[in-house]
């Protein structure tokens, strides 16, 4: 209030600052806790106004949950997770990213878009050695995807979740969570949910994915998420691949987001004092296409062990990664002999080694 109201200089008292600077170091942790608290609860909006994209959950105990849908290329969902967090000053932020994925948050969009854009050997190496060679050539084709809507858009993703982490950060006593479930087990559960020749065939609609995506495309998927609508479109007839990658980590983003909502404890003076709940608010900031089955999943009893669980490869996947394999080895081979083919044809054109190779002729003839 004294920033906001500063009194003129004219009618400061001028003892002023002294008295203040006395306050100030009189004060006691539990005191500040709780007067940035009290700070914080007054900015908190009663009925606050939100964006069309979120949507409002309560737990039994009183807590309430604001779900922002957003799609992933949009600047428009990153001004809805600005003002939703801004409005409801939240406890606890979860976003759709976990620890594989922290590392957006840290860089700026112009690193970002170069990463995009480069995929080369040495990810494809670096995602295989982390995941395995089926989960590690899922990613990179994944990250195909990504990289084309990106270069389409001239937009790097994940924009949402930065936002969403430098407003947490202004938010007085506000928690940062990573809400969704790890990308390697994701990728281990579609790739065991799969068939060989589903796999050829999935592989194939990802390695040629060339279709133009506009700004317009992608806020009319805000109903959507663009970069899921398009693998759904592609693994619409794999049902067991929609399960693992949309409907599974729709249930460990519920069960996340109903973490993250139970009461927190107010600050107490001294540890006789009793301790004392209040309910708490979250901000979730998800894919659009996340939010209907966040809603269904709300009000069910959650046990996520089953889906954290990386089943043993089937006999079609060991086969597919001898298949890759082979091929990979094959076209290293026969790049080895054309280049050897070559060096040798080179080296054989050469006046210096035609004129040795003429003297070893005429010794060989004279003996």
């Amino acid at each position: 209030q004294a920033a906001a109201d500063p009194m003129s200089s004219s009618d400061a008292p001028e003892d002023g600052p002294k008295e203040t600077s006395s306050v100030s170091q009189n004060i006691s942790d539990a005191d500040a806790f709780k007067i940035l608290l009290e700070m914080k609860m007054k900015k908190r909006q009663k009925k606050p106004t939100l964006p069309s994209t979120v949507t409002e959950l309560d737990t039994e105990d009183g807590s309430k949950v604001y779900v922002v849908g957003t799609a992933h290329f949009s600047d428009s969902s990153k001004k809805d997770v600005v003002k939703t967090i801004q409005e409801v000053q939240p406890d606890v932020v979860v976003v759709e990213l976990c620890q594989y994925r922290v590392s957006m948050l840290k860089m700026d969009e112009k690193t970002l878009l170069k990463e995009a854009k480069e995929i080369n050997l040495e990810k494809l190496q670096q995602a295989i050695k982390q995941n395995g060679v089926m989960s590690g050539l899922m990613q990179m084709l994944l990250l195909k995807v990504s990289a084309h809507i990106t270069e389409q858009l001239g937009m790097a993703p994940g924009g949402e979740f930065r936002e969403a982490f430098k407003e947490a950060s202004k938010v007085p006593f506000c928690k940062f969570h990573l809400g969704d479930r790890p990308i390697p087990v994701t990728f281990k559960r579609a790739i065991a949910a799969l068939s060989f020749w589903q796999k050829v065939k999935l592989a194939w609609g990802l390695c040629f994915l060339s279709d133009p995506i506009s700004k317009d495309d992608v806020e009319k998927c805000k109903q959507k998420d663009l970069l899921e609508q398009m693998m759904a479109e592609m693994i619409g007839e794999f049902p067991d691949l929609h399960r693992t990658i949309v409907s599974e980590r729709d249930i460990y983003l519920t069960y996340m987001l109903k973490q993250a909502a139970k009461q927190i404890e107010l600050p107490r003076a001294s540890e006789t004092e009793p301790r004392e709940y209040i309910p708490a608010v979250v901000v979730g900031v998800v894919g659009m296409g996340h939010v209907p089955g966040i809603e269904k999943n709300w009000n069910s009893d959650l046990n996520i062990q089953e889906i954290m669980s990386v089943p043993p490869p089937s006999a079609s996947s060991k086969i597919f990664k001898f298949v890759i394999k082979a091929t990979v080895f094959g076209l290293m081979g026969y790049g080895c002999y054309r280049i050897g083919q070559r060096t040798v044809q080179f080296i054989l054109s050469m006046p210096a080694a035609q004129s040795y190779l003429q003297k070893l002729t005429e010794i060989r003839s004279q003996h």
